[in-house]
């Protein structure tokens, strides 16, 4: 179905999806299912608040929606659902005709034109008790930060002694999710490289000193930072592998500074990043689905991408080479592919 044909039908059937009225009995309820849709599908990008500031969005050009700043005269709801339906050509956002049904599709266009782009609303608070943060307000000296109401790179001493305690908790908490915030001098662009976060295993659920309650020494730090670390920190360690040839060794590095970004650093795409993306990214240590996989569906996949998926065509940032090096290191670390052949190439 093209864009025209899709427009003409979303206009023929826009007033059986309409949010029904705010009095309606089961107008809440559909609002809130709109919400979930959202914070699951779209919050990444378009934030929380859907005004867009998310660490995502400065990365991407050009820059996801901010629909706060957006009104109903900029936007009609009928070409938000061909947006959500189809994407939009050129940008960030992918169609979601295969992830969402109509209905779904249209309670979050509905949520997004009433909590945002009419009422300006806050949205949900990612700080609940539900995601693991009772008493967020404990951590109040830090939220000038946070804000951007003090810039992060702030001298120190220009900063009171108040201050400096919430600088020192938000750069050891707060940044994880927060990153840099804001800064007087944005200096050069920090260096692209995979991370998935919590940085370096923090979490905020760490129970200080658990391990030395019953242990001493240097096995009670390791019962520390096992409790404490992140589930997601286990898969942004890369297995150690020995004798690694040439090309394998330039596959590593290769491997480690793209695709580990979704596939995890272990590639078993279960880092935090990878957790989040759907379809998930693709678990290159498993032995059910690289079983039939050769080092020529592969190449193919690398160089072109999987349509509907994140996984995107590389053939014009790497060449022939390097990506030969990562099917190297992939053989070489995850699973040993098979040779070459000449079977059609499918979706995978």
């Amino acid at each position: 179905m093209g864009a025209m044909e899709f427009q003409s039908k979303v206009e023929q059937s826009s007033s059986d999806l309409k949010l029904r009225a705010a009095d309606s009995p089961d107008g809440l309820s559909r609002h809130e299912n709109g919400r979930a849709i959202y914070n699951f599908r779209c919050y990444f990008c378009h934030g929380y608040s859907g005004d867009a500031k998310t660490l995502a969005t400065s990365y991407l050009t050009p820059r996801p929606r901010n629909f706060i700043t957006t009104s109903t005269d900029d936007l009609s709801r009928e070409a938000m659902l061909v947006a959500v339906t189809l994407g939009r050509p050129g940008t960030a956002m992918n169609s979601f005709k295969n992830t969402l049904t109509t209905e779904e599709i249209a309670l979050v266009v509905d949520f997004v034109r009433n909590e945002f782009i009419i009422n300006k609303a806050r949205n949900t608070s990612y700080h609940t008790i539900e995601n693991g943060w009772p008493n967020h307000e404990r951590y109040a000296i830090a939220f000038p930060f946070a804000l951007g109401q003090i810039p992060v790179d702030k001298p120190w001493e220009a900063l009171n002694a108040e201050q400096r305690q919430g600088k020192r908790l938000f750069m050891q908490s707060c940044i994880t999710c927060h990153d840099r915030a804001k800064v007087e001098d944005e200096g050069v662009i920090w260096e692209l490289r995979p991370v998935s976060y919590p940085r370096n295993q923090y979490s905020h659920k760490k129970t200080p000193n658990l391990g030395s309650q019953v242990l001493p020494g240097r096995a009670a730090a390791l019962l520390d930072a096992d409790t404490a670390a992140s589930p997601y920190a286990r898969h942004d360690k890369a297995p150690f592998v020995k004798n690694l040839t040439v090309s394998e060794a330039q596959g590593q590095r290769l491997f480690q500074q793209n695709c580990a970004f979704c596939h995890a650093a272990d590639g078993t795409g279960k880092n935090w990043i990878g957790s989040f993306l759907a379809s998930h990214p693709r678990d290159l240590t498993d032995t059910g689905f690289m079983r039939g996989m050769t080092r020529e569906k592969l190449k193919k996949v690398i160089e072109n991408g999987v349509p509907g998926t994140t996984m995107s065509a590389w053939k014009n940032v790497l060449t022939e080479q390097q990506i030969e090096s990562i099917i190297d290191y992939v053989s070489k670390a995850f699973y040993e592919l098979a040779g070459f052949d000449n079977d059609f190439f499918g979706d995978n």
